[in-house]
């Protein structure tokens, strides 16, 4: 019996557990198939967390994560779970080798991923002037031109995002419309910084084998192809969330999702079910950054003491019978 299930060793899931054990929770359970840290883990260079001066890659900056949040008793368990379901006021745990746990509550920390286009050189320049991420890699970059990808809100948003610190954005999209709020689209064209390159792909991202050092595009209207000079392009089509386990065996989802698969939860990381419990970027409208996600983490751990003492304080043993 376990009395917290936390999915997935992220920023979230990791303050979560710190937060719930030394909160007093006794039977805290991580279960993270891997080792925890999450997707931050693949950052080259991470400057922006509040008490941290040094510059630190992704991987260097969760290892002390991981020693500070199993200090109070947090268990890891490395199996992959597959399912959530519920059953009266407990939780059932499905794990990919067959194994089941118990649960009395549950907080989902999955996070989610950028989608990827496939372009030659994108995997290997990945966290190498291929960014996912704004926020985190502007500064690197003032000063000099950058690429977007994209032709949604995201991109756009980003893209006039990127002119406070870059000298010039070229907007990379394979269609003549743009897929964003005609406001957005407004905002972006009258940004002087902002290069429209429409309708345009990129066919290779090229580097010296360190980084990024310039893009193959091509005008899709007149095959001709050319050469941008750039140490990185900012990717922005698309972004999924790491939501499978939510699915039941009737193909419903255990929770209220929005159209595009995030839980929906409130200030207090409530889903809309009782003892559920969703943080990081798995949930709606998630700025994803680490910060917010162990914010989260925090808020949905405390949410979830509260709903232990006052829905757990009396014996559950019928509830277990009938699971």
């Amino acid at each position: 019996m376990i009395d917290l299930a936390i999915i997935g060793g992220g920023p979230a899931g990791l303050t979560a557990g710190l937060y719930a054990t030394r909160g007093g929770v006794k039977n805290v359970v991580l279960f993270e198939k891997g080792m925890p840290g999450g997707q931050i883990t693949g950052s080259s260079e991470i400057e922006n967390y509040p008490g941290v001066k040094e510059i630190k890659s992704g991987l260097d900056f969760m290892e002390p994560w991981q020693e500070q949040c199993f200090r109070f008793g947090l268990t890891h368990n490395l199996r992959e779970v597959v399912r959530v379901s519920k059953c009266g006021n407990m939780f059932k745990v499905f794990c990919s080798d067959g194994t089941d746990y118990v649960a009395k509550s549950v907080i989902l920390a999955t996070g989610g991923r950028p989608k990827r286009t496939g372009i030659k050189g994108e995997s290997e320049y990945w966290g190498k002037g291929v960014s996912t991420c704004a926020t985190c890699d502007a500064f690197f970059h003032k000063g000099k031109e950058v690429a977007v990808l994209g032709g949604g809100d995201t991109a756009l948003e980003e893209a006039i995002y990127l002119t406070k610190f870059a000298s010039k954005v070229h907007l990379i999209h394979r269609r003549d419309g743009f897929r964003a709020a005609p406001i957005t689209l407004e905002h972006a064209e009258k940004n002087e910084k902002i290069n429209f390159m429409v309708p345009y792909v990129v066919e290779e991202i090229c580097g010296d084998g360190k980084e990024v050092t310039s893009l193959k595009v091509k005008n899709i209207a007149t095959n001709e192809t050319s050469t941008l000079d750039t140490g990185v392009i900012f990717v922005f089509v698309g972004y999924e969330v790491n939501n499978g386990i939510l699915v039941q065996e009737d193909k419903s989802m255990l929770c209220e999702c929005d159209k595009w698969g995030s839980v929906v939860v409130d200030l207090d990381m409530n889903t809309s079910v009782p003892g559920l419990f969703a943080a990081g970027d798995l949930r709606v409208e998630a700025k994803k950054q680490v910060i917010c996600a162990a914010g989260d983490g925090a808020t949905a751990a405390l949410s979830a003491i509260d709903y232990l003492e006052t829905t757990h304080a009396a014996p559950y043993l019928e509830a277990e019978h009938k699971l």
